[in-house]
This record gives C-alpha cells, sequence and structure tokens, in this order.
C-alpha cells in the first residue's frame, strides 16, 4: 500500500513538472510576431519542439508519470488514484509560480492546500484495490465505449461556443477515465499477455482519442473550461465504477473521510483549471506579444504571466451564460 502511495504521488510530481517544462519550450520554440499573436496554430511549432530538450525530457516524464500511474492503479481504489492524478495541476501551479514567476491568486493557494490535504485524507482512508474479476465482456465493452466517444467527440467539435468546448472537454475526459480504468484491468505487462488483453488496446485508443480531443478543445477554446471538464469527467465517473464493479472499498468507518477527501481534491483541482494546459499555444503567443513590448522588462519567461483567470468559466459555459468581465477593461 505505502508504495502505491508513492507511485501516486510520483505520478502527480512528474505530470505537473512536465507542464511547467513544456510550458517553457513552447515559449523557446515560439517564432509568432507580436502583430500575430492571436493567429491560429503555428504548424512548425511541433517540429521545434522537437529540438527543445525541455519538450523531449517532459515527454519522458510524462512517460514515467504514466508508470507510476499504472503502478498506483493495481495496489489502490479507482477513486484515490484519479484524485492524485488530478493533483498534478497543484504540482504545475507551484511549479509555474517557482520558475517561471506566475503569481497565483489567494483563492489558488488555497486550492493548493485542498488538494494537499484531500489527497492526505484519501491517502490515509483509502483501502486496497477491490478484489472483483473482470471478464471479456467487461474489457470489450470498454473498447465500444472509446468508440462511442470517438463518435461524440465529432459531433462534439461541430458544436457552437460556448458549448464546443465543454462537450469536447468532457469527451477527452470520459476517455481519460476509460484508459485509467482500462489500465486498472489489465492482466498482465509481459508483451503476449497484451497482445491477447483487449484492455491493452482499451488502453491505447483512449489515450490517442482523448488527446486528440482535448487538444481539439484547446486550439479555439478556453483552457479552464476544458481542464474542468477533463478533470471532473476524469475522477467522478471511473470512482463510481471502481466502487460498484471493482470491488473497491475504503478503510473500515473511514468512507466518509475518504470520499470527503476525494471531493475536495477534485474541486480544488477545478480550481486550479487553468494550470491544465501550460502549453496553450495561443496564451503563450499572446504573452509574448506582450513581453515584446516591454523592452528589458524582465526574464525570458516573464512571457508566461498572461494565463486565464480562474473564477467560474467553466460553470458559465455549462449555463451557457455570458462570463463577467473582471478586469475593468473598457
Amino acid at each position: 500500500m505505502l508504495v502505491s502511495l508513492i507511485a501516486a504521488i510520483v505520478a502527480a510530481l512528474l505530470y505537473g513538472i512536465a507542464a511547467v517544462m513544456q510550458a517553457i519550450a513552447v515559449r523557446a520554440a515560439s517564432n509568432k510576431p507580436a502583430e500575430d499573436a492571436s493567429g491560429g496554430v503555428d504548424p512548425g511549432l511541433v517540429v521545434r519542439l522537437l529540438g527543445q530538450w525541455r519538450f523531449v525530457v517532459s515527454m519522458g516524464l510524462d512517460a514515467l508519470g504514466f508508470v507510476a500511474q499504472l503502478i498506483a492503479l493495481h495496489r489502490l481504489p479507482l477513486f484515490a488514484v484519479q484524485a492524485f492524478v488530478a493533483s498534478n495541476l497543484a504540482v504545475t501551479a507551484v511549479v509555474a509560480s517557482w520558475l517561471i514567476g506566475v503569481k497565483l491568486s489567494w483563492r489558488e493557494w488555497a486550492a493548493v492546500l485542498g488538494v494537499v490535504a484531500g489527497v492526505g485524507l484519501l491517502g490515509a482512508s483509502a483501502g486496497a484495490e477491490g478484489a472483483a474479476q473482470v471478464g471479456a465482456v467487461f474489457k470489450l465493452a470498454l473498447i465500444v465505449a472509446i468508440a462511442g466517444l470517438a463518435v461524440l467527440g465529432l459531433a462534439a467539435a461541430k458544436l457552437n461556443e460556448p458549448y464546443r468546448t465543454t462537450a469536447l472537454g468532457l469527451t477527452a475526459g470520459f476517455g481519460y477515465g476509460v484508459l485509467s480504468i482500462a489500465a486498472r484491468v489489465l492482466t498482465g505487462f509481459s508483451p503476449l499477455e497484451l497482445a491477447r488483453d483487449p484492455a491493452a488496446y482499451a488502453v491505447a485508443a483512449a489515450g490517442i482519442i482523448s488527446f486528440v480531443f482535448y487538444a481539439t478543445a484547446l486550439e479555439s477554446g478556453s483552457v479552464t473550461v476544458a481542464t474542468a471538464a477533463v478533470v471532473l469527467a476524469e475522477t467522478i465517473p471511473p470512482a463510481v465504477i471502481g466502487v460498484i464493479f471493482l470491488g473497491d472499498q475504503t478503510r473500515p468507518g473511514l468512507s466518509v473521510v475518504a470520499w470527503g477527501g476525494f471531493f475536495i481534491a477534485v474541486a480544488s483541482a477545478v480550481m486550479l483549471a487553468r494550470f491544465g494546459e501550460a502549453h496553450h499555444t495561443e496564451d503563450v503567443a499572446m504573452a509574448d506579444a506582450a513581453a515584446r513590448r516591454q523592452a528589458n522588462a524582465g526574464p525570458a519567461a516573464a512571457g508566461l504571466l498572461s494565463w486565464w483567470p480562474v473564477d467560474l468559466q467553466f460553470f458559465h459555459a455549462l449555463l451557457g451564460t455570458a462570463v463577467p468581465d473582471t478586469t475593468g477593461a473598457s
């Protein structure tokens, strides 16, 4: 159990640090002029990113984080692991504050403390992974679910804002949730076992589809809205499925503590949703444009100070209402 808790913490740390490294790499690779700061996606950005050592290292950190997540999934209940993974947003926020000078509001610092408190409660009260076994039908159902999400994602991409970003984020989040469930029910990790296991194909398909739809949501939508939707969709459904179908449970007498910690951690992570994609191209380009207008105004990483406010953008999008302007701009 202790090894699994450590693995979950390591996964969150690696995912969070990787996000900040990617942010710095994108800023270094971006060559958009100030007058084109709000333009579309730069097709050459990915090619240039491959020449940035920070980006390459961040991909390695993401891969190691996934391995740590797999270790945690095979020893801890899904609701605990998913909450720990969502806590990587707190890591990103703190590292960004320290490394590239991103300013956190008091609400965001409170959310960071909330994440720490929530996962602490989970770690102290979560029981071992459920002993329930699943058959081929359950694993094939995961593949069917991924196919259904692919169709829903294509339909969501055709919606108009503010529904498009929310729908795409939810689709990606459900996909990441299926990925975690499939990883949890893998029978083994040898090449032969993986080749015979439908869950292995569900992991691969879910990862690809979720990444594509999340990136599509970020292409022209709010980072805060998309990431908040992903956090909610990738944590709550797998937690319920783990309890109902996989036998996940808490320590005797600590169910209230465990679920309280889960919801505190998830709610706090939603409040940090603006850090969900630190390397969002449009945000970085806009920040660079502002930085170029201030010669010698600060270190090279100062351009990353242009972040979307947390506020209640996600919930305004769900309700279809306009987000109030709190910047004081006329």
